[in-house]
């Protein structure tokens, strides 16, 4: 099938960036959130976006205008009944997303596509949940996702490679590289990365040096371009805290169990750069002042 218009759930980081790089791509896209704030929070993001793209002389001036013309919001799902291929960015909790799915599903054209923007929860139990598991998929974007290069292609137990074929190419026309792997826990992006950044969570509980230092480390001496800490507080805590237990819980192994220092900050609201504070502190634009 050929992808004319795709529709994104959830207008946050994540989902106004994967907004932005279909509607550049020449995609008609419709933008749903649940509330009229979040959704001009999202464009608002995507407006500043394509604005530094134009100021650094990346796009021209109707390549940016185009692309924010072919963006449009609601606040239901219901507008997504036309929609060729859906993709599900909101927040890293298995019921919601079932919920969603299940909705999704019911109203969705017979041949739509529906992927998941996950980056840790089987992309097999959320395909059963839409009702469609041949033509769902998991999608999985990188942030800033206008400017990372990669998309993690999941295929779930019973997705067909037509569906896997039809998602390979709409990346590639976003402009990004998909690379596809198999449905295990974490894929590989965080079954990697996560593990790395509660070890460093777990050396700073245990005094084994500063977050300045341990940052400094990997920077410095792994060519990182951002230390684990300070990685963490941009991902959000909260969400590494998700994915570090849907590991441990899919591997059943403890190498992934959570720091209890990890728990203890999100419990405490120190979700990261998001809500001002994590493991350094963040001004009202998201920079590190501390």
């Amino acid at each position: 099938m050929e992808v004319k218009r795709i529709g994104v759930v959830g207008a946050g980081q994540m989902g106004s960036g994967i907004a932005q790089v279909a509607a550049s791509a020449g995609y008609e896209v419709v933008l749903v959130d649940v509330a009229e704030s979040f959704l001009e929070r999202g464009l608002a993001a995507i407006r500043r976006s394509l604005g530094k793209f134009l100021e650094k002389g990346k796009i021209a001036q109707e390549a940016h205008d185009e692309a924010l013309g072919r963006i449009r919001t609601s606040l239901s799902l219901e507008d997504l009944k036309d929609a060729d291929l859906i993709v599900e960015a909101i927040v890293e909790d298995e019921g919601e997303k079932r919920r969603l799915f299940e909705r999704l599903g019911a109203l969705a054209k017979p041949e739509a596509i529906l992927a998941s923007n996950t980056s840790s929860i089987p992309i097999t139990a959320l395909a059963r949940y839409s009702g469609r598991p041949e033509r769902f998929i998991g999608m999985h974007f990188f942030n800033p996702v206008p400017l990372m290069q990669l998309v993690e292609v999941i295929r779930g137990e019973l997705t067909s490679e037509a569906t896997r074929d039809v998602v390979v190419e709409v990346a590639r026309r976003m402009g990004k590289t998909p690379l596809e792997v198999q449905d295990y826990p974490g894929f590989i992006s965080n079954r990697l990365l996560m593990p790395m950044i509660n070890e460093a969570i777990e050396a700073l509980r245990e005094g084994v040096a500063t977050k300045e230092a341990i940052d400094g480390i990997m920077r410095l001496g792994m060519n990182h371009p951002m230390g684990p800490l300070e990685l963490a507080d941009f991902i959000g805590l909260d969400t590494c805290l998700a994915i570090m237990e849907v590991l441990h819980r899919g591997f059943g192994d403890d190498k992934y169990r959570p720091s209890p220092l990890l728990r203890r900050m999100v419990q405490a609201g120190l979700l990261g750069r998001k809500a001002g504070r994590g493991f350094y502190t963040y001004d009202e634009k998201g920079n590190k002042v501390g």
